[in-house]
């Protein structure tokens, strides 16, 4: 949980930097997603046993198009390449987080 919602903070404090056309556009789009984050990992987090894995494989969804739409952004230079590369080791990290509970509650279930 911590992660996502420092990777929130990333994108809300790169906000300013974005030029205006791609502020309302694209990234607008990244910081919905990152709020969608963070409402399926609590939801996850307090739901029970079977019905966490939906919620999670939803997630995964989630970060695997947030992680095109950043790429998006680095190829038309929206970010930094710097930005970028910190923005997409937290969309790693989470990635694995994400996984590694799923493969923890498919154990589980067997």
């Amino acid at each position: 949980m911590h992660k996502i919602v420092e990777l929130y903070k990333q994108i809300y404090w790169l906000s300013p930097k974005i030029p205006k056309k791609d502020k309302f556009g694209i990234w607008l789009k990244i910081e919905n997603i990152c709020l969608e984050l963070i409402n399926l990992i609590i939801t996850a987090s307090l739901e029970s046993g079977a019905k966490k894995l939906p919620i999670l494989y939803s997630t995964r969804i989630k970060i695997e198009i947030l992680k095109r739409l950043i790429r998006i952004c680095k190829e038309l230079n929206v970010i930094e390449d710097r930005n970028y590369i910190d923005v997409e080791f937290n969309l790693c990290e989470i990635s694995k987080m994400t996984n590694g509970w799923i493969k923890y509650l498919l154990k589980k279930s067997q």
